[in-house]
């Protein structure tokens, strides 16, 4: 059975270090398991290649303002800012699969820009 605390915590630490800190080599070393699949279609798999792609952009942050964790899935929902221009942001809903002892090995993402107007009154977090 997953520890889904411990699994929250793991991609919370993982995206946080990573984006926040800017400490990606980091993230990878303590989170990740011995492989990381990748779903997103314009990223490769591997450590590599997200360490490649946070360090592309070194003044990235991430603001998960949702997280929830069923079986060996974790998601996260949030405010991804690319640099200190990105006034608006990019929302995010991120899926990682993890093994028994909590290292993640498999991602998805879904990524929408911030819009400027909404058809509705309702919140995007």
């Amino acid at each position: 059975m997953a520890d889904l605390e411990r699994n929250k915590r793991n991609v919370r630490e993982y995206y946080e270090l990573a984006f926040n800190e800017h400490r990606p080599k980091d993230a990878v070393e303590r989170y990740l398991g011995d492989r990381y699949i990748q779903h997103n279609p314009q990223a490769p798999d591997g450590p590599e290649a997200f360490i490649g792609f946070v360090e592309a952009f070194p003044e990235a942050t991430v603001d998960i303002r949702r997280i929830v964790a069923e079986g060996d899935i974790v998601v996260t929902h949030s405010l991804i800012r690319f640099n200190r221009d990105d006034e608006r942001g990019t929302v995010a809903v991120d899926f990682f699969r993890l093994t028994d002892d909590g290292k993640i090995v498999e991602h998805w993402d879904v990524l929408q820009p911030f819009p400027e107007e909404s058809a509705n009154d309702h919140p995007m977090f």
